[in-house]
């Protein structure tokens, strides 16, 4: 049937089971959000406060949901805003579909007020970008495109739409598609579970082989990635390594992968990694890594990374496979499939002497109960108050380090963080997506001072949707992960990262509506959180902590694993 080119794009919207959006308004888009009011009761929109939180909530919503998330934004800036969030989701591989809308075909390529080439800015951060000048292609390119972003190895796509495709008086044949009844639509393939469409079967002689080498090794040491979380194969994982009986590391994208106190897990590995896991990448005789890039915050020496084991890679993207450490052996297909292969052919094991060499160096220090709050003392208090499940979003630097290892996450989107781009002004954005998509759990934003100030106006959205997210700052007066460099490497020479300046979090708060806590002892802190839980509202508590507090352990970029900086 004929139908508004408008009305088709929110239809495919309901096709993918799209019930909420993200975005901002503006000229060129307006014909879109024209035909939104017509749908408002079946698509929510989230209006933030700037695009680059739209996009940054989407992400959260995408990540802790496992759907894929919508954003929207106007031309020109409002579509250049949204790059540092499309560019983070691209590094972490979460699954958005970015939609704006350009000048129309009159207009293109004449410097016309609000142009730019979005699609030629997103192409290399995003899966695929898609400029649509023929209204008659809007539900091939909206399906492809939440199939692009859905399939094999998550990510970013971008829809940009000339405004004269968006006109009133476009109208395109429609037929209305269920993405669950419809696997494929002509060429376009449609989502699937496990190890449906986009998701290459493994080679069963390659899982043979793996097998094979695990029956050999004597001291194997598992990586549980971002993979694990991105393709649900938490369980799986799971089964694996208690089947394998061997210590578990964690990257920073892999926290909810694998129980973050399960008996087995011996905590984050690479720059800031713990002693037990670094020291077992360094002595493990078969490393198998699942759904790891090993990123250079992972292998900080890629020539002296886990030089005495044989090495496995397990990835869905080839490109992935050798890029960065050279391996032994890998296989090429997604976490949950291989694992569950796996797990079939395997019977079980015990690595009693392996786990009492590596075990016992994973005791955290005491939190201490000093005069003064330590980062670790916040922890435990957001630890034992805070609900089990309660999801975490957290920004980037000294606190994200921190928060990653003193906090527990135990499922897949319980852990929302930027690994891969490392974007400051991420975590308030995420928080937010991440409480939409879950509005029956407690969502923490944990960040530092010089984070919170990136993105702080999004405070407006959590006080006007009554959404109970709460902001921990540790405030330390200080770029903190930078300090800490300049402290360790670059002579205390601190240059320009002392941020002696305002505001004041609490009673900027307070401004936007909301509640402020400022605490400086352990007992303050408990107070704080108990009555920003019971509150149900958006609140802040802003945690003085001391100036040089630091990360512990630390390696140097590109030294050896275990050539630790600071124990």
């Amino acid at each position: 049937m004929k139908i508004r080119a408008t009305q088709a794009i929110m239809e495919c919207l309901l096709e993918q089971e799209v019930d909420t959006v993200f975005g901002y308004p503006g000229g060129t888009i307006l014909n879109l959000y024209d035909e939104l009011y017509r749908y408002q009761d079946r698509i929510r929109h989230v209006l933030t406060a700037h695009e680059q939180g739209a996009a940054h909530a989407a992400d959260g919503y995408a990540r802790s949901t496992g759907k894929v998330g919508v954003c929207f934004a106007t031309s020109g800036p409002g579509a250049t805003n949204l790059t540092t969030g499309i560019a983070t989701a691209h590094l972490d591989s979460s699954p958005v579909v970015f939609i704006t809308c350009n000048v129309g075909e009159s207009l293109l390529g004449k410097d016309a007020f609000q142009e730019v080439d979005s699609t030629g800015i997103a192409m290399p951060i995003t899966k695929a970008a898609f400029l649509v000048r023929d209204a008659r292609q809007i539900p091939d390119v909206m399906r492809q495109a939440f199939a692009v972003a859905a399939t094999g190895r998550p990510g970013p796509v971008l829809i940009d739409f000339l405004k004269n495709v968006t006109a009133p008086d476009q109208e395109i044949d429609y037929t209305f598609i269920p993405w669950r009844e419809n696997r494929t639509c002509g060429s376009i393939q449609t989502l699937g579970d496990g190890h449906g469409p986009g998701k290459p079967e493994p080679n069963r002689q390659d899982v043979d082989r793996l097998l094979e080498m695990i029956a050999q090794a004597e001291r194997p040491l598992l990586i549980c990635g971002g993979g694990v979380v991105r393709g649900r194969a938490h369980r799986e994982f799971r089964e694996f390594a208690e089947k394998l009986d061997v210590p578990v590391a964690i990257t920073v994208m892999g926290g909810g992968g694998f129980p973050g106190n399960h008996p087995l897990t011996t905590g984050m590995i690479g720059m800031h990694g713990s002693r037990a896991s670094n020291v077992a990448c360094d002595e493990c005789d078969l490393l198998i890594a699942v759904g790891c890039r090993f990123s250079d915050r992972v292998a900080l020496d890629p020539a002296t990374f886990a030089a005495q084991s044989k090495i496995v890679q397990i990835d869905i993207d080839r490109a992935e496979i050798d890029k960065n450490v050279v391996t032994d052996h890998h296989i090429i297909g997604s976490a949950r499939r291989v694992l569950a292969l796996l797990n079939q052919g395997m019977p079980q094991y015990r690595h009693p002497g392996w786990k009492e060499r590596i075990l016992p160096m994973r005791t955290p220090p005491e939190a201490g109960d000093g005069a003064c709050l330590t980062p670790q003392q916040v922890l435990e208090v957001i630890r034992q108050r805070a609900p089990r499940d309660a999801i975490v979003a957290t920004d980037v630097g000294q606190h994200q380090m921190w928060a990653i290892k003193y906090l527990h996450f135990d499922y897949p989107g319980q852990l929302l963080t930027s690994g891969g781009f490392g974007t400051m002004g991420f975590g308030l954005g995420a928080a937010i997506g991440a409480q939409m998509g879950n509005p029956d759990k407690r969502v923490l934003h944990i960040t530092g001072d010089g984070c919170f100030r990136m993105n702080c106006h999004e405070l407006c959205t959590v006080e006007h949707y009554g959404l109970p997210i709460v902001s921990v700052i540790f405030n330390n007066g200080t770029l903190g992960m930078v300090r800490q460099w300049q402290s360790l490497i670059y002579g205390k020479r601190f240059s320009q990262t002392t941020l002696d300046r305002g505001p004041d979090f609490v009673k900027l708060a307070e401004a936007y509506g909301l509640r402020g806590f400022r605490v400086r002892t352990r007992a303050e802190m408990e107070q704080a959180l108990a009555e920003a839980l019971a509150a149900g509202t958006g609140a802040v508590i802003d945690c003085v902590l001391d100036i040089d507090e630091m990360v512990r352990p630390m390696v140097a970029a590109g030294s050896a694993i275990t050539d630790f900086l600071l124990n």
